[in-house]
């Protein structure tokens, strides 16, 4: 048997492997992942922007007053999630659910939707919103701020509760009336500022005419239920559930003419009267979930606006609820 000659030792190199496409995945995508905590939303908006939409858009809330009519709060109703009952002279309606709830809410709206709806009165399947919705004053808001507010609108909790339907008799409950209605007495348009009078005047009235809608609870209206432009702001003894809305021109005996300046914007941001008294019912709602939230620079410029209409003598007797 031959010898064993002994084979000469060499080290072995280890295999390499292709990398394969995980760490390719990887590396084309740090950017991104880097980048994904600045990214709010799937339409690629910056969580900063968005925020900040948020933020203003909840202000724009406030100055309309908080949408009391949207919280059943008599009845501890979930916020924005409808139920409340509206009571009027044509009818109850019943404010909607604005939570962004997809079956019940606005999940489904889209905010050109929105915007339609608060402009123009018009509900996404087309058809008309009858003029208790104050679209007759959001139409005077600005793009920007309807943007703000939807976007505010979009990250409350949603809730689901279905919407009642409206107590109203013939012909008030007829939708073809609605559009009517609109045609005889709605113009659409948003406000435009009167070059003739100072910032903050102006400011006053886009907050008073257009965000908080004042006129459309504080002015009488007429067989048709629009709004009696003559008498802007003198009071209604018809106000929303059955309540006195006052007369709030500067006419001294009846308005609020004895009130300075300091007395109206006292009043929006805490409730008390000129006298002492504290407001109730829905008033002390809007001011509890919106005007004490205002800046003092814009509570000031809505009492500046007040101030300048002009006086109209219309004495008010409240009804009994009773009735």
């Amino acid at each position: 048997m031959p010898p064993l000659t002994p084979r000469p030792f060499t080290r072995r190199r280890p295999a390499i492997r292709p990398p394969g496409w995980k760490p390719l995945i990887l590396v084309l995508l740090w950017p991104v992942l880097l980048a994904a905590p600045a990214w709010a939303d799937g339409h690629g908006e910056p969580a900063a922007q968005a925020g900040a939409a948020v933020q203003r858009g909840q202000y724009i809330f406030r100055a309309t007053g908080g949408c009391g009519c949207h919280t059943d709060t008599p009845n501890k109703g979930p916020f924005l999630a409808g139920g409340r009952a509206i009571r009027t002279p044509f009818g109850t309606f019943f404010g909607t659910n604005i939570t962004p709830h997809a079956q019940t809410g606005l999940g489904k709206w889209k905010e050109a939707d929105f915007v339609r709806a608060m402009t123009q009165g018009v509900a996404p399947d087309g058809s008309h919103y009858f003029p208790v919705f104050p679209y007759t004053s959001f139409t005077r808001m600005t793009r920007e701020d309807l943007a703000d507010l939807w976007a505010y609108l979009r990250s409350v909790p949603p809730v689901k509760r279905a919407n009642k339907p409206h107590d109203l008799g013939f012909p008030f409950n007829l939708r073809m009336g609605a559009w009517f209605w609109k045609w005889w007495n709605f113009r659409p348009g948003s406000y435009r500022p009167a070059a003739d009078q100072p910032p903050d005047w102006n400011r006053g009235a886009y907050l008073s005419r257009a965000l908080g809608h004042c006129g459309e609870c504080h002015t009488p209206r007429g067989l048709m239920g629009a709004p009696v432009a003559a008498m802007r702001y003198a009071g209604s003894e018809d106000g929303p559930e059955g309540e006195l809305a006052p007369n709030i021109t500067p006419h001294r005996t009846t308005g609020i003419g004895e009130w300075t300046l300091n007395d109206m914007v006292w009043f929006l941001e805490t409730g008390l009267k000129a006298d002492g008294d504290d407001t109730q019912g829905l008033m002390s709602e809007m001011i509890e979930n919106g005007y004490t939230h205002l800046s003092e620079a814009d509570r000031r410029a809505i009492a500046v606006y007040l101030r300048s209409l002009p006086p109209i003598n219309n004495a008010l007797i409240r009804k009994n609820k009773a009735e």
